[in-house]
């Protein structure tokens, strides 16, 4: 295959065979309930297209929204028809119109910015995973700041802001390669600006303005397995999102009882409970950094608690450098040349320790041995948030003591897979 037929690939558009209309039926010898699904298209340039493709080139998929059906399997039921997010959305500038991973890096956005809304807050998602998350004094500031936290990482990201677009913050988002863009409007003259970007999909959800009806709301999550078998959970909650909610760091072993000494501030607690709904959004095994309203170092999907909060560590690091690299010498740090400035950059990154210094240390699953804090705990961590439980938790609560860290528990593990 020609060079020019690898690009080719990723401008094709799937013929989908999928059909217009879905039923799944839950069904026992007492009752049938029924979800119904129809699928969803997008009229462009005069042709009805629906989903570009799926994961990869070569993959048929289709987008659906329910649009009838009630589930209640016991105490819990399935959020109703017609509540649209990402399912049902406008595409106000089409670029390559979207494909699988377009929507589901959207929805995982929405997904983490729901529990934000009073405040101006920003999400970029890079493969499903954010890669920022910031809250702002404007809606501006709130872009600058999640982009700053991984500015490589944004490149070719999707954007979810909850508020208004104004020219201010567009002007900022087109200054990098983003893939989507969504909000619930955009101001004046602001797609203007944004067609500048003719590949970049812009997104209007209306329903960002009720973000915050959909806390706490379920749906059914299927997982299917290679054999063509499902797994069918209801999707996740977190519990913990208010001071209220968290539970003092404390446990019981050998008879003894063993407690974290100092409680987090006012602005801890903030960090930690903003560190922790990111963290719903995020694949696990994974350790977050955030630091005044904004994730600094974020570590995804490994196989083990100290290393990822160790390559969260190292990401903090290697972002500030890139960031100070940029800001001033306008050039990514790996290609500056010049010895004497790049030991300058991380002279200043190691004074720094990346950031990290007085952020709070966010786990989505318990510390089995106390190593795992420990690597915060060396960068000057000031507090921790994750779910307590383990058969080693005192070694944890004696690691924090013994460097004045303040920590609570959540008693909820925020796993995603």
């Amino acid at each position: 295959m020609s060079d020019k037929d690898l690009k080719q690939a990723y401008k094709t558009v799937m013929e989908d065979h999928f059909p217009n209309n879905m039923e799944i039926t839950f069904s026992d010898n007492q009752k049938r309930q029924t979800l119904f699904f129809e699928k969803v298209s997008w009229l462009i340039d005069g042709v009805k297209k629906g989903l570009r493709y799926g994961e990869n080139p070569g993959q048929e998929a289709a987008l659906y929204k329910l649009v009838n059906g009630n589930l209640v399997l016991g105490d819990t039921k399935c959020i109703q028809p017609g509540n649209y997010l990402a399912s049902d959305v406008e595409l106000l500038q089409s670029g390559k119109h979207p494909g699988k991973t377009n929507l589901t890096d959207a929805d995982n956005a929405l997904n983490i910015l729901r529990y934000f809304q009073d405040t101006p807050c920003c999400v970029i998602v890079k493969h499903n995973n954010p890669c920022g998350v910031a809250k702002g004094s404007s809606l501006a500031d709130a872009y600058f700041r999640a982009n700053k936290a991984d500015r490589l990482a944004a490149f070719g990201g999707a954007i979810a802001l909850n508020r208004t677009i104004d020219m201010e913050t567009a002007k900022l988002i087109t200054e990098n390669y983003a893939e989507v863009v969504v909000a619930p409007e955009f101001a004046p003259g602001v797609m203007e600006i944004f067609a500048q970007k003719k590949n970049l999909r812009v997104i209007q959800i209306r329903n960002i303005d009720k973000l915050q009806q959909f806390i706490g709301q379920r749906f059914v999550d299927f997982k299917s397995l290679i054999d063509g078998g499902l797994i069918v959970q209801w999707s996740y909650v977190p519990q913990t999102r208010t001071i209220e909610s968290l539970l003092p760091a404390k446990c019981e072993y050998k008879g003894k009882e063993y407690k974290v000494m100092r409680q987090p501030s006012k602005a801890e607690y903030d960090d930690l409970l903003f560190g922790w709904l990111v963290e719903s959004g995020i694949t696990s095994n994974s350790v977050i950094y955030v630091k005044d309203g904004v994730t600094v170092g974020i570590g995804t999907g490994e196989q083990d608690r100290v290393g990822v909060a160790e390559i969260a560590r190292d990401k903090a690091y290697r972002k500030l450098a890139d960031w100070i690299a940029w800001e001033r010498y306008n050039a990514p740090y790996n290609t500056i040349e010049d010895g004497d400035i790049r030991r300058k950059i991380d002279e200043e990154v190691a004074d720094q320790k990346g950031g990290l210094i007085g952020s709070a240390m966010v786990s989505d699953a318990f510390f089995p041995f106390r190593d795992g804090v420990d690597v915060g705990i060396n960068e000057k961590i000031s507090s921790i948030i994750q779910p307590g439980g383990s058969m080693r938790d005192f070694e944890v609560i004696e690691a924090c003591n013994e460097a004045n860290v303040a920590m609570v528990f959540t008693g909820q593990r925020s796993f995603k897979h």
